[in-house]
């Protein structure tokens, strides 16, 4: 059995698997909206509140891991602990409480893993396509043609940053679009833009922004992770839940199936970068992926024991 642990900017999250016949079948999944990002700033980094949320997540994922006995263990960090200053202070403090060994991925690592958990999922495979992974504090797309990454990016954009940074919606367009011009520029620099507007790419999101809007769409009390692999949001579905939980208090939301405590104020940003990509690149939908980072990095770990 492997195990991987993915130390998000919002969420926290731990899976056991294994591999049988070339697919992986996951054991084991454990979650905590710890939001690891809160409350951040430049200065200071990482607030304390949200260093002691995460520790307490990974204490208790920790005690699960010395019950099950994986042989193979990878636990990273993202977007939050790339731009905190005191990143190296957190990675000793998990090592110490928890005896975890903590490793912080760079955006590209983190793209290339999101791909091939997104890949996974996927029945059937498109010729083409690019995934979306929207997390608490970047977001990476991954350009793939035939299983093979022609591009892959990691931004600088992600739902606790827009919604904490930036509270006027108006304000997050500018920076959305800010950010998509980039992408454009740096796709056509590696000659993948005309992939991207071929036909036949279809765009593909993972993540708790999408999975969510899945879950929402699909009135899912039960969260149910076969049930949101391949679902597709239209450009008209998105606007729809927009309008519905716009005028909502944060509680309110969080009162609808599918979506949880903690992601209420996270939402509308999450839609809008979504609402941007596809508006952008004039696609009418998105397929959802409930697979990404976590199970990339389970089936990494298995090709490394492989070789």
């Amino acid at each position: 059995m492997l195990a991987s642990i993915d130390v998000g900017s919002n969420t926290v999250r731990m899976m056991c698997g294994r591999i049988e016949q070339g697919r992986l079948l996951p054991l084991l999944y454990e979650r905590e909206i710890t939001r690891l990002g809160g409350g951040f700033t430049d200065q200071r980094g990482l607030s304390p509140e949200s260093i002691e949320r995460t520790l307490l997540a990974l204490e208790r994922f920790a005690a699960i891991l010395h019950q099950q006995q994986p042989s193979a263990l990878r636990v990273v960090g993202t977007a939050a602990l790339r731009r905190a200053v005191n990143r190296q202070d957190f990675v000793a403090r998990v090592g110490q409480r928890t005896g975890l060994e903590l490793e912080v991925i760079d955006g590209q690592q983190e793209a290339r893993l999101s791909a091939l958990g997104v890949l996974e999922a996927l029945q059937p495979q498109p010729e083409a396509v690019l995934v979306i992974d929207i997390g608490g504090g970047s977001t990476e797309l991954v350009l793939l043609e035939r299983s093979r990454i022609r591009f892959r990016e990691s931004y600088p954009l992600g739902v606790v940053r827009l919604c904490e940074e930036v509270c006027d919606r108006q304000q997050r367009k500018l920076q959305i679009d800010a950010v998509l011009d980039r992408f454009v520029v740096d796709l056509t620099r590696s000659n993948a833009a005309e992939l991207l507007r071929a036909a036949n790419c279809e765009f593909v999101g993972t993540a708790g922004t999408v999975t969510t809007l899945a879950a929402i769409d699909l009135k899912m009390a039960r969260y149910d992770w076969r049930r949101i692999n391949n679902h597709c949001l239209s450009r008209q579905i998105l606007a729809d839940q927009y309008a519905l939980l716009e005028p909502l208090e944060i509680a309110q939301r969080e009162q609808l199936p599918g979506l949880e405590t903690g992601r209420g104020d996270l939402i509308l940003p999450g839609i809008e970068i979504l609402q941007a990509l596809l508006t952008r690149f004039s696609h009418r939908h998105i397929r959802v992926s409930d697979f990404g980072l976590l199970e990339g990095l389970l089936l990494d770990l298995h090709a490394a024991s492989i070789d």
